[in-house]
């Protein structure tokens, strides 16, 4: 992983001169920060929380998330700062009963979320001795959350966690329901008219949305959620952090400055505070050693996504046929979906493992391509390591990253059709680790890179919008 010379860990002490005068206040600040408990919400609030509790050292953090979420994070590495704690928050699953899969847990959790948050708040300001709360930060997933901020008096900041064209979108999905209409068969045909009637999102299209705006499972528990959110979000909230940085996507930035009142991009959030350490139990890095500059394929689709069982057959077969170097991080549980022999066919170049330390990779000089899913925390990996991308999207925010990535900013391809074929597997790679159009794409996701960084360094603008958000969370 790459950081800057000037790092974010000399920034956050800059932080700490101007806060250390909270020692003597006679009521220090209690924030209560409360997690999204599912998928990878909880490690960009986490990384912030860090940075937070860094900078104001006077100030008490309490982290709130289940029980689950807190033991990944303390899998994951991470190690609290004195004044940041771990509170747990009931799941929601009534005891007794079980919930078969993910959906039946966020189902559950959000069903009783509102009393969830509240009673999480109140334990955290018991274990920190009974200081009350003076600020809650949510992701921006948890609207009840601003609600018990406003019953209680105090500020609420949401942190939006994805793509900003995600939440741009949400922002105006009533605008988008009267324009378009409501499901596939409302708008037959539209699929690719270009959304340049919402300033930010004149480069997307209507199959670019995220499900559940206009189409979709439209009433499912998330689409509600995210609609209650797009609601609650601009009357509420004290200031709306963005993992983000000024400059990424102009036309988004203002598309957000006139939707809510006080957006804060101060991201990417990962380089806000120092790095967790990132295990590397298959030796991925010295297996990276042996290969040159911007050869290697790294192919990695998150925590959550696992591509379709054909697409994996034919990403395989592309792989092989490209003849380039790769690492792909495959669950074991995906193995047996690939082609017979593939492992031993390309034991000499390639290398599969069931986890794989991402950032790492990325930020190697040996990392030429990132097959990726386009999570908005990939992305922004993807971007703070200069490394183009192939982008295969499957839900949420990741289509209209995917366009990001292609068409705003010209850093990767898209898989044509929008999925995996072998066929379309050599030709992105060919384009992007050999063609001439691949070398512009590094040109341009080194100069984005360059942004990225500049952004968090002292005087850069995540860096002032990160001291306005320590303003606001010391403002009572």
């Amino acid at each position: 992983m790459y950081f800057p010379s000037s790092s974010p860990d000399s920034n956050l002490r800059s932080h700490d001169k101007v806060f250390d005068m909270n020692s003597s206040a006679e009521h220090p600040p209690h924030v209560a920060l409360v997690a999204f408990p599912f998928g990878t919400h909880a490690g960009p609030l986490l990384a912030l929380a860090r940075a937070l509790a860094a900078a104001a050292p006077a100030t008490t953090f309490s982290f709130l998330s289940t029980a689950r979420s807190l033991a990944s994070l303390r899998g994951g590495g991470a190690v609290l700062a004195g004044n940041l704690r771990f509170v747990p928050l009931s799941d929601g699953i009534p005891e007794g009963s079980s919930a078969a899969g993910i959906e039946e847990q966020i189902g559950m959790f959000l069903s009783a979320a509102p009393a969830i948050v509240r009673k999480g708040i109140e334990a955290a300001s018991a274990e920190a001795g009974g200081a009350a709360v003076s600020c809650v930060v949510s992701d921006a997933f948890l609207w009840m959350a601003g609600k018990a901020a406003e019953e209680m008096g105090v500020p609420w900041v949401p942190l939006w966690t994805g793509g900003s064209g995600g939440l741009l979108a949400h922002l105006h999905t009533d605008l988008l329901r009267r324009m378009i209409g409501v499901g596939e068969e409302a708008n037959p045909g539209r699929a690719d008219e270009i959304l340049d009637f919402i300033p930010g999102l004149s480069a997307h299209r209507v199959r670019d949305l995220p499900e559940g705006i206009i189409f979709g499972p439209l009433n499912s528990s998330i689409s509600l959620l995210l609609h209650l959110m797009a609601q609650q979000i601009p009357r509420a909230a004290a200031a709306v952090v963005l993992n983000n940085f000024h400059g990424l996507d102009p036309s988004v930035d203002a598309g957000l400055a006139a939707a809510l009142p006080n957006p804060l991009p101060l991201g990417p959030i990962h380089l806000l505070a120092p790095p967790l350490a990132e295990p590397d139990p298959h030796l991925c890095l010295p297996w990276l050693d042996r290969h040159g500059p911007a050869t290697v394929v790294y192919v990695g689709f998150g925590t959550v996504t696992t591509p379709p069982p054909a697409e994996i057959a034919w990403l395989a077969e592309g792989l092989k046929a490209s003849g380039a170097p790769f690492i792909w991080s495959l669950k074991e549980a995906a193995r047996e979906l690939l082609p017979p022999g593939f492992l031993l066919r390309t034991r000499e170049r390639g290398l599969v493992v069931n986890w794989a330390p991402q950032r790492g990779i990325l930020g190697h000089v040996a990392a030429g391509a990132f097959v990726t899913h386009c999570g908005w925390n990939s992305v922004l990996e993807g971007i703070t390591a200069g490394v183009p991308m192939v982008c295969r999207p499957f839900f949420g925010d990741q289509t209209l990253n995917a366009r990001a990535v292609s068409h705003v900013w010209g850093i990767g391809e898209v898989f044509e059709g929008g999925v995996v074929t072998k066929e379309g597997t050599v030709r992105a790679l060919e384009v992007v680790l050999r063609g001439e159009e691949g070398k512009r794409m590094r040109e341009r996701a080194a100069e984005l890179k360059a942004m990225a960084v500049q952004a968090v360094r002292p005087g850069g603008s995540s860096s002032e919008n990160f001291n306005k958000l320590l303003k606001i969370i010391h403002r009572n």
